[in-house]
């Protein structure tokens, strides 16, 4: 496969995953301060040791009269080309979200408010999911509330303002994994002294999710969907991040696409990242990536594919 242009800064968890996903080797063609000659020339050297026979134009501009000839040409050779966009969608299954570029108007409206009848199924799932989860994990829900109170004394859930759907403000509930009067640091640092042991394991596992359940039976939320996000990150996040109010166009979740894909976020960075997965699943959403979400989950869960 090769890279053509510096566009997109692939990250080293998505590099992990391209080794995977492609069956030979990535190629990075600069195209900075370079001629249209000298690029078709490297682009025809690469192709020729190139078994994938893909070009992916990473591209911060249009390409020029003479590449596009070029990549027609070759084209009817086998060699396929996708945009970074498309290429993202497709091997990634994420959206790409520019750093100063607008969206089209045609992208906004993919990512826009499920249709009724997506709701209707994806609400009978919700109470699906809640009671089957619910009769699977009552004894740990128990032993949680014990070992929390055996850990650190205080309240055993812990309620936050979160942004719903348009905007709107909801209480989230979750298992407490911190001691009471922490300091204040809204993003959880590596070895972070906050939280108690099984506090972390909770997070790990993601038991300390569980209490969301309720938020899911009084349709705050959905069982799968874009995080609940604090409404303190938010309003920074949709200052500095193109479009991220987009994603409260849907209910969030107590898991979702972008969980399960990318690790608990650190940073704004991680943030965009998380966000680019919360687009792809409100763009492709259908029951089939519903259910690989809830296989996902268990995977991550059980341990069998840490992120």
């Amino acid at each position: 496969m090769i890279l053509l242009g510096t566009k997109y800064d692939f990250t080293a968890l998505e590099q992990q995953r391209l080794a995977k996903r492609v069956s030979s080797d990535i190629f990075n063609i600069p195209v900075e301060h370079r001629d249209d000659e000298e690029l078709i020339g490297d682009l025809n050297a690469y192709l020729n040791i190139d078994k994938s026979k893909m070009i992916v134009l990473n591209l911060h501009d249009a390409p020029s009269d003479e590449l596009i000839k070029f990549l027609t040409r070759v084209e009817l050779d086998g060699v396929r080309y996708l945009t970074l966009e498309h290429f993202m969608e497709r091997v990634l299954n994420k959206c790409y979200i520019p750093s100063n570029d607008l969206f089209s108007l045609s992208f906004l409206e993919e990512v826009s408010h499920f249709s009724t009848w997506q709701y209707f199924q994806k609400r009978c799932f919700d109470i699906l999911a809640v009671v089957s989860l619910f009769l699977c994990t009552w004894p740990v829900l128990l032993f949680s509330v014990y070992r929390i109170k055996k850990e650190s004394p205080g309240p055993v859930i812990f309620r936050q303002s979160r942004v719903g759907i348009n905007g709107k403000p909801f209480m989230c509930a979750k298992f407490r994994s911190m001691h009471i009067n922490s300091h204040f640091d809204p993003y959880t640092q590596k070895n972070d002294t906050r939280i108690f042991p099984f506090g972390n394991f909770m997070r790990k596992s993601r038991i300390d999710e569980l209490p969301q359940m309720w938020n899911v039976l009084k349709g705050e939320m959905h069982f799968i969907g874009p995080r609940a996000e604090w409404d303190i990150l938010v309003q920074g996040y949709e200052k500095v991040i193109p479009y991220y109010s987009e994603r409260h166009t849907v209910r969030p979740g107590i898991t979702g696409w972008a969980q399960v894909h990318y690790p608990y976020g650190q940073n704004e960075f991680d943030t965009r990242q998380k966000l680019m997965y919360d687009f792809y699943y409100i763009k492709h959403w259908n029951v089939i990536v519903e259910l690989l979400t809830v296989y996902k989950t268990i995977m991550v869960v059980l341990g069998r594919k840490g992120l």
